[in-house]
């Protein structure tokens, strides 16, 4: 009788697991990921976490919060999943990644009627102040190119400074730029990229002690979003002009 027991209390342990509640956060960063005042998030990133949602029972609710303040959620809690989350050597070290769900790149932006000033500067014009929000990928990518880093407070504050001549130089991701002026009511036309660092491959990170089970029943609820043709589906309706990235990889630290 002792080993039907024992079998009983692993299967309940490995369902214990699973429902564990799963902490979400993304941040404000239009179109992946923002407030809606209708149902609170909207974005590319959020449909299709929704969707996986779904597929794998989970109904925590999406909060958005300033990168800062989420992404120490990820690194210091476990049960926490953040998207998304550009994928680097470092972060691998820290969490597990699952993706990616978007390809984007980090691309440094200039007023237009500055743009070819600038790229006739060459090398030199990386001494210039770049803004770039505090904590992001697109911050740490700069510097890592040698760029004079101004640290923001998020991309809007970003765009503010280079519109009003307080920096040179934005440092940002190239699929959010838009709905970022559009924001600030400005035309797309007004800034012009200037220079592109690196392609940036966005992730869903969960955080150390997130039991396996539940990361692994997210990585077949991709799989197969990818391979029915919805996680397409969704990617043309954000970025119809971008071809979707179909692999599934998970990187990182083993769940």
């Amino acid at each position: 009788m002792r080993y039907p027991l024992l079998v009983l209390l692993l299967l309940l342990a490995g369902c214990s697991q699973l429902s564990r509640a799963l902490a979400i956060y993304t941040e404000d960063w239009p179109p992946l990921s923002f407030r809606n005042s209708q149902d609170g998030t909207a974005g590319m990133a959020v449909e299709v976490v929704q969707a996986l949602q779904k597929r794998t029972g989970n109904r925590s609710v999406i909060q958005v919060q300033p990168w800062a303040r989420a992404y120490h959620h990820l690194l210091s809690e476990p049960d926490v999943l953040l998207f998304t989350v550009g994928r680097n050597a470092e972060r691998e070290g820290k969490m597990t990644l699952l993706g990616p769900v978007a390809i984007s790149s980090t691309d440094v932006f200039a007023l237009r009627e500055q743009a070819q000033q600038l790229r006739d500067m060459g090398d030199v014009r990386r001494r210039l102040p770049t803004a770039a929000y505090r904590g992001s990928i697109f911050e740490s990518t700069a510097r890592a190119h040698g760029y004079n880093v101004t640290a923001t407070t998020d991309p809007q504050h970003s765009a503010k400074m280079l519109l009003a001549g307080r920096v040179r130089l934005w440092a940002e991701g190239n699929i959010v730029v838009p709905q970022v002026l559009q924001r600030l009511g400005v035309a797309d036309s007004a800034v012009e990229r200037i220079a592109t660092l690196e392609s940036l491959a966005l992730y869903l990170a969960f955080s150390k002690g997130t039991s396996r089970q539940q990361v692994l029943a997210w990585e077949q609820a991709l799989r197969d979003m990818k391979r029915d043709g919805s996680f397409q589906a969704i990617q043309k309706r954000w970025f119809p002009l971008s071809a979707p990235p179909l692999e599934v990889l998970r990187v990182g630290l083993e769940p």
